[in-house]
């Protein structure tokens, strides 16, 4: 029998563990409904177009940072760890409190947490799985131990709210997963089975930022700006391209879509997921949706489905979960994770 060639980007050895997970959702909750008093759409409508029915939707006085703080504290208590615990902390947003500082230095402010570092990281949508790709590159060649991910947007306040093509797209929230780095005596024992963050892609084309960009910005105009989107053009190239991240994904990890338990997508439109779903042939019930109650969240859309599944007994300890997103830029990106 002819041995298998081996993949030369095939990763050969354990990333970082998952060790708790959390979330945060505001409690004002804005129906199809709601939005139907307002705007010429409908409930049946949202759903037909986009499977979603609800979101959430972050008081006048509530803060990216202030549910991004939520999330972690869920996150250390789901794995018994301190904040004076923690080595780092990186939060994937698009839309921080203040242009600076960051809401990572935010977050180890309200955490307590006097020592380590933070950075935030901005890939839009995709930002979650960019930022578990850096911390576990950093923690694969580095000596922090605990690194604290969080992917939290108030997208409510970049909205058009007169563009029912956009604003019922969109809500506000916050997910988190602590992460630990293996320790050598894991790297011996791992026989044959790749446990943790195994395997990324990240990819971003600058060129394709007229399809899904905002119309303002620091140094554009001195404003935030409001969320503009080409739909048709951006659900062709997320089919294309998230399908592409996952299959080089797999390349990488030297598995196919048959070994997936849980396939955990970003949660932009419902007709996304099940055309992804449908090019990988993973079957319904493999995965993990909830963009019905969410609507999009961003970068705090795949740590949310993440904590749900888990919360719900879905996902359970050694499943091998596929993550991909595609954000504004357009940016975009697949992970493998065994929890």
């Amino acid at each position: 029998m002819t041995e298998k060639k081996k993949s030369r980007n095939a990763v050969s050895h354990n990333g970082a563990r998952v060790l708790g997970h959390g979330a945060y959702l505001p409690k004002k909750i804005l129906t199809n409904a709601d939005l139907a008093k307002k705007l010429d759409t409908s409930d049946e409508w949202i759903m037909q177009r986009t499977g979603i029915k609800s979101r959430h939707i972050a008081a006048d006085n509530e803060r990216t940072s202030d549910m991004a703080t939520r999330a972690a504290e869920e996150a250390l208590a789901s794995a018994k760890i301190s904040a004076k615990e923690l080595d780092c902390v990186i939060v994937a947003t698009t839309t921080p409190d203040r242009t600076f500082p960051s809401v990572a230095a935010q977050v180890q402010a309200k955490l307590g947490m006097e020592q380590g570092y933070g950075f935030d990281v901005q890939a839009v949508c995709s930002g979650f799985v960019y930022a578990l790709t850096v911390a576990d590159a950093m923690m694969r060649v580095g000596s922090d131990r605990f690194t604290l991910v969080v992917g939290a947007d108030t997208l409510s306040r970049i909205l058009d709210w007169e563009d029912r093509a956009t604003c019922v797209l969109f809500g506000d929230g916050a997910g988190a997963i602590l992460l630990r780095a293996p320790s050598e005596k894991e790297e011996e024992e791992k026989d044959g089975v790749k446990n943790g963050i195994i395997a990324s892609s990240l990819h971003s084309d600058g060129r394709l930022m007229p399809l899904l960009y905002t119309d303002g910005g620091v140094s554009f105009n001195k404003s935030a700006g409001v969320i503009k989107m080409q739909g048709r053009e951006v659900f062709r190239h997320a089919v294309v391209n998230i399908s592409d991240a996952i299959n080089k994904t797999l390349e990488k990890a030297e598995m196919t879509a048959e070994d997936i338990d849980w396939f955990v997508p970003h949660q932009a439109n419902a007709r996304i997921l099940n055309a992804v779903a449908d090019r990988l042939r993973l079957p319904s019930e493999k995965i993990v949706v909830t963009i019905e109650k969410h609507a999009n969240t961003s970068a705090a859309s795949v740590p949310l489905a993440i904590h749900e599944a888990v919360a719900d007994g879905r996902v359970k300890k050694g499943d091998l979960l596929l993550l991909e997103a595609m954000g504004g830029g357009l940016t975009w990106g697949a992970l493998l994770m065994r929890w």
